[in-house]
């Protein structure tokens, strides 16, 4: 029991602690609860209400809105910066889009791109978790922070930190781009915008109990004599899988 007050209400102290256990009917002293937490190597009372990182992203994860960069090589060795915006809690990805020099001014109009639907009510958002690249500028945080959205910044050298976004991007190399030479800029955001089509309704996700992030809906139960039909995206890279109407 005592173990179970302590896990359950994080911020009671010992004598909190022996108070709750009285009047349940159990007899202790505070120091016996401070025995017994630390037998289990339970941290007091400040310490234990400190929530991990994992903690903070798994309860406010419908508010949360992580923004990465990746690069992509064309067949010309020229570099392109792709960036994009997940959202944590549905995983729904947004392209900002994709560029050969990604200035402090192309970051930010990206940023108010996205803050117009911030402003329309298309996103929920109340924090932006993002790395320490120099390309995210002051005035980056500041198109957010004026929609009300804090701003976090992850610790450097940390990508497990984002690890909603870096698992987009080896979903995105795996399924696609290390299957394809791009050839340039548009060329590159033709293909991640028709995998990202694909992503959204197609695609199962574990996270989410195996829907594809842009379904409401449940699987339908199949019937005998249904056929099923696929479809091919990117040439046959992708291919998808229904009911035929």
């Amino acid at each position: 029991m005592i173990l179970r007050l302590a896990r359950e209400n994080s911020g009671w102290g010992y004598r909190r602690i022996q108070g709750e256990a009285l009047k349940l009917g159990f007899q202790i002293s505070h120091m016996g609860v401070a025995k017994i937490l630390r037998q289990h190597r339970m941290p007091p009372a400040p310490r234990r209400s400190r929530r991990s990182w994992r903690e903070f992203v798994r309860q406010h994860a419908d508010q949360i809105l992580a923004t990465d960069f990746f690069v992509v090589d064309t067949v010309w060795l020229s570099r392109l910066y792709v960036l994009f915006w997940i959202e944590v809690g549905s995983r729904r990805v947004h392209l900002a889009g994709c560029t050969y020099n990604p200035t402090g001014a192309w970051v930010v109009q990206q940023a108010r791109n996205l803050a117009w639907r911030l402003q329309e009510g298309g996103l929920a958002a109340k924090f932006l978790i993002r790395d320490r690249d120099s390309k995210f500028a002051a005035a980056f945080d500041q198109v957010f922070r004026s929609e009300g959205v804090e701003v976090i910044q992850l610790p450097y050298r940390r990508p497990v930190a984002n690890s909603f976004a870096e698992r987009w991007v080896g979903t995105a190399r795996r399924e696609v781009l290390d299957h394809l030479l791009i050839f340039g800029r548009r060329h590159l955001e033709a293909v991640l915008k028709e995998f990202l089509v694909h992503y959204h309704y197609a695609r199962p996700h574990q996270g989410l109990g195996q829907r594809p992030p842009g379904s409401d809906s449940s699987p339908l139960p199949l019937v005998i004599g249904d056929r099923i039909v696929r479809r091919d995206r990117l040439g046959g890279l992708l291919h998808e899988y229904s009911r035929a109407a």
